[in-house]
């Protein structure tokens, strides 16, 4: 009996074959559910057989004492668990998985077998009974011989070629095989049926055929190869987020995103306004001056009348023949036809381009939130990152350095932010560390104001100096100013950081990106006071949008002119001063480095209504930026010496790209579109009080040009002039917000209850099993009683009758 109990359990697997089989159908082998049922309810009757097996063979078993029977403990205390109970947990389903697996291949054998016979590929008709690969009315071992499971596993292969390549692969990537039986088993089932003709060798169809479905399949996966290339910068963002992990990726990961809302831009402007007005140039007003060079740096010269600038583009009909009014006039078409409208096609474009910015940006916005900030908690994130990140589709010994290095990178993230949250605090410590922060802010704004200060006194000094003297240099004044407080400005900052030693680097970061935001805001604001407020009065006689639109091209091209010089030159030094000082190479610094990238996507999108070719020549500068900046990063910089993990980087920039630039941005426009007065010798709006009145004069054109367009007022009167569409729009939006953050909390609810549920059946399992060894141990005690009793009656009767 002992040496029964010592012998492994046998599980028995019977699968008849009933007459329904034949004639009902089956369930297909696409539902999911279907699937996953069946395979549970397998699992369930092996349990039950091994849970009734071990229950025999404990009762069957000789007696042992009490002393080698331990209750088990609550879920906390320490679980000591007997011979039989260690017996009932082996047959629990989640360990008997792994022993199963001839069994799952026997059960899946059997599905093959009746899907092939309900579709309508050949049929084993025609052979043998004896032949057949069927294994019903048997009972199949669990751990039989390594013989009887590899004729179970050729009978699998042979069932799994008759099947279609789509049901082949769901049917191995639904059993519950390791990725190495996997494959093997995809490997024997390539070979097409059919491939053996009469003689053993290949038919001519065949062989074409499957030499054609080769080619596609390679032809498909260097398609797909080819599209990872495309992508821009894959291979080095990769390499960057392995060397210096996230914090500095997110940088280049924003530039990128930079880069693709420029196009989105770029594409419509020069659809329909720089594409058309290049079609149908207007005559010259005067001689072109001659090239010099110094236009690459100021905008002004041979490159003010040209379509880089506002003042280039004609309030004429584009699609007739019409010379330039000498009165500033504006040509009349004929009656009844609908030209092409240039300033309301300006207007319009720039209003739709926009749109769109301002629709993909909430669209990333929302995005990079749902990305950053999960429903679920993060506690598992270690668990994740050590057994699901691994790509085994890599296979070159590059890739999986790479990705090894990212893995390893990750890692010490996430382990740095967990030893930061166990990190303890005194009270003394945080009110000492708030008094330095306070005393840190007083002197960041102290800087900022005086900077400011210093901005404005040099523009009124510009604005009172005659306009007719400067010179072609002296446009470059202001900018050089400029650039040069936002490239010391930053250093500042920095140094002022140090006094604070953070324990936190993601404080440090996002503190310095606060104090550079608000910097590189009031600078601005400045700046367009400057332009709106001051020089449109001062400049009455000329054009002054393309003096903006000039303005705006030299503090574009100065500042990259700038950041170049401080990349190549300043961390160069930078780093030999840390070098000969032993303290290593300096870290990237990402939170001035971002808000240069956020300052000149905010110049660009001022400037796009008085330069529509602006988020053309920021495309460039992004795309020379990126290389400059990697270039640097490799040679000059070096990972951040306490790892720390950017989830919510991405999310920041964004937000800070959406609000504060972007909105500044729209403002101005909208100001200059509603309320500033046009220049009267320039532009296509030369004749209007507002810009935006050349919709008005649209729907006056459209009212006279027939029934046929009388709708395109009425949506103009309705839906642009009235206001009620706009309030509807916004209390619509406000309400889906509002029943979308409803939703995100009852997320978290049901998560919560969830979690709650999973801990309460993991204690429920435990008492049961408590329950299991109480009844376990009182019959075994009552036996052992009987048994004495037993034992002790023929030896009383023996007295007795001695006596």
């Amino acid at each position: 009996m002992a040496a029964d109990m010592a012998r492994s359990l046998a599980f028995l697997l019977n699968v008849p074959e009933t007459p329904e089989d034949q004639g009902s159908p089956e369930p297909s082998p696409y539902d999911e559910s279907e699937m996953h049922d069946s395979f549970h309810q397998l699992i369930q009757e092996q349990s039950l057989w091994a849970a009734e097996e071990g229950l025999e063979l404990q009762q069957r078993g000789s007696g042992a004492s009490g002393s080698d029977h331990q209750a088990l403990l609550g879920p906390e205390g320490t679980l000591a668990h007997s011979t039989a109970t260690l017996r009932i947990l082996a047959s629990m389903p989640s360990r008997t998985i792994g022993r199963s697996r001839g069994a799952v291949i026997s059960q899946y054998y059997n599905r093959t077998v009746r899907l092939r016979r309900r579709t309508s590929r050949p049929q084993l008709g025609h052979l043998g009974r004896s032949a057949r690969p069927s294994l019903r009315l048997y009972d199949l071992e669990l751990d039989s011989t390594a013989l009887e499971e590899e004729e179970k596993r050729v009978l699998l292969v042979k069932e799994l070629q008759g099947l279609t390549v789509a049901q082949r692969d769901h049917m191995l990537r639904a059993m519950p095989l390791s990725l190495a039986e996997k494959r093997c088993l995809r490997e024997e089932t390539r070979t097409p049926r059919g491939w053996q003709g009469r003689r053993g060798l290949p038919s001519c169809c065949n062989r074409f055929r499957y030499a054609c479905v080769l080619a596609l399949h390679d032809l498909g996966l260097g398609l797909l190869s080819l599209l990872h290339v495309l992508t821009p910068w894959h291979y080095a963002l990769k390499r960057i987020g392995g060397q210096f992990g996230s914090s500095v990726l997110s940088y280049f990961l924003f530039l990128k995103t930079l880069l693709a809302f420029n196009a989105l831009l770029l594409l419509p402007l020069l659809a329909f306004i720089v594409g058309v007005q290049a079609a149908f140039p207007p005559a010259p007003l005067g001689s072109v001056p001659a090239f010099t060079g110094l236009e690459l740096l100021t905008g002004a010269g041979r490159f003010t009348d040209t379509v880089m600038y506002y003042g280039y583009y004609s309030n004429a009909t584009l699609n007739q023949l019409c010379a330039a009014p000498l009165d500033g006039g504006q040509c009349t078409p004929e009656a009844g036809s609908l030209p092409y409208n240039m300033p309301l096609a300006y207007l319009f474009t720039v209003g739709v381009a926009f749109f769109v910015t301002c629709i993909t940006l909430v669209y990333s916005m929302s995005h990079s939130f749902g990305e950053s900030y999960r429903v679920g908690s993060t506690s598992g994130a270690h668990a994740i990152t050590v057994f699901c990140s691994w790509d085994h589709k890599v296979t070159q010994k590059w890739a999986s350095r790479l990705q090894h290095d990212n893995i390893r990178t990750r890692l010490k993230e996430l382990l740095a932010e967990w030893r930061l949250r166990q990190a303890p605090s005194s009270v003394c410590g945080r009110m000492r560390q708030a008094a330095v922060l306070g005393l840190v802010w007083l002197l960041c704004l102290v800087v900022t104001l005086g900077c400011t200060w210093a901005i404005y006194a040099f523009s009124e000094f510009r604005v009172k100096s005659p306009v007719s003297t400067e010179t072609e240099w002296a446009l470059l004044v202001l900018p050089v100013v400029v650039c040069l407080l936002n490239l010391v400005a930053p250093y500042l900052y920095r140094g002022l950081a140090a006094l604070e030693r953070h324990d936190s680097p993601v404080l440090e970061v996002y503190l310095a990106i606060c104090r550079n935001l608000i910097f590189k805001m009031v600078i601005l604001g400045i700046l367009c006071y400057h332009w709106l407020g001051r020089r449109v009065g001062a400049m009455k006689d000329q054009c002054w949008e393309n003096f903006v639109g000039q303005e705006l091209y030299r503090f574009m091209v100065l500042d990259f002119i700038f950041t170049l010089l401080d990349t190549l030159f300043g961390e160069l030094v930078w780093r030999l001063i840390s070098e000969k000082l032993r303290r290593g190479k300096p870290e990237f610094d990402i939170a001035r480095n971002v808000l240069e990238l956020i300052y000149g996507q905010t110049l660009t999108w001022l400037g796009v209504l008085f330069s529509p070719l602006l988020p053309a020549m920021q495309i460039i500068k992004l795309v020379l930026l990126f290389y400059v900046k990697k270039m640097s990063l490799m040679a000059n910089c070096q990972a951040p010496r306490r790892p720390w993990l950017a989830s919510h980087m991405s999310t920041i920039f964004i937000s800070l790209l959406c609000f504060p630039s972007f909105l500044g941005a729209a403002i101005f426009l909208c100001y200059a579109i509603w309320q500033v007065k046009p220049s009267s010798l320039c532009g296509p709006f030369r004749t209007l009080d507002t810009m935006y009145e050349a919709g008005k004069v649209w729907v006056r054109r459209l009212e006279k040009a027939g029934p046929r367009v009388s709708w395109l007022p009425w949506i103009h009167r309705n839906l642009v002039e009235n206001t009620f569409p706009i309030y509807l729009v916004s209390a619509l939006l406000l309400a889906m917000i509002y029943l979308n953050i409803q939703v995100v909390k009852g997320q978290r609810k049901v998560i919560c209850l969830l979690k709650e549920q999973i801990s309460n059946e993991g204690e429920d399992k435990i008492f049961l099993i408590n329950k299991l060894h109480s009844v376990y141990e009182r019959k075994e005690k009552s036996r052992i009683g009987r048994t004495q009793e037993d034992a002790t009656s023929p030896a009383l009767l023996t007295d007795d009758r001695d006596t």
